[in-house]
């Protein structure tokens, strides 16, 4: 299968994610054409088999490079199998709240792009306050220690579950292999 894996990373765990699924892919016999959004350039996406875009959620949305692709390129991604993932901490716990407001970010994403991706897939990202600016890094500590009260706030942490995410990713390639 003939696969563009595209991402928008802000501190860098959506393109190692994205990186994994790649190798991972590849060494499964697919060929693979992995890009940052933002360096994309004009792109004809139906020479593809399926997309697997991913972004992360920063303050209620998606980087605006991915929302501007999803919309851009609407009509041919819904004509294709797609697979989105969704990168966030709040994915990372099991707060109902959080995930409603995961599901609210991708309805309002998906109304203002055009793009239903065919399969979602909440993946939790990474805590690195090694990143961070000084704001950024005083807000994240506040949601990371009401969330993970046993995390060492000084110190990157990263939540993504790689046996869980390689599963969902062989799941949906299984039901679109040609």
């Amino acid at each position: 299968m003939k696969l563009f894996i595209g991402y928008a990373s802000t501190e860098g765990q959506t393109q190692k994610i994205t990186r994994h699924l790649m190798d991972r892919l590849v060494d499964q016999g697919h060929s693979i054409e992995l890009s940052a959004l933002d360096d994309v350039g004009p792109l004809d996406l139906a020479r593809f088999d399926a997309a697997v875009l991913g972004a992360s959620v920063h303050i209620g949305h998606y980087q605006s490079v991915f929302s501007d692709f999803a919309e851009a390129h609407a009509d041919v991604l819904n004509a294709m199998p797609t697979l989105m993932l969704s990168v966030s901490l709040a994915a990372a716990g099991h707060d109902a709240e959080d995930w409603r407001g995961l599901e609210t970010i991708l309805s309002d994403f998906t109304q203002a792009t055009g793009w239903t991706p065919g399969q979602v897939v909440q993946v939790a990202g990474a805590y690195e306050p090694s990143k961070y600016d000084v704001f950024r890094r005083f807000v994240m500590r506040r949601i990371i220690a009401a969330k993970d009260p046993d995390a060492d706030l000084d110190w990157d942490k990263e939540y993504t579950d790689w046996d869980v995410l390689n599963v969902q990713v062989d799941g949906w390639i299984a039901g679109h292999a040609a």
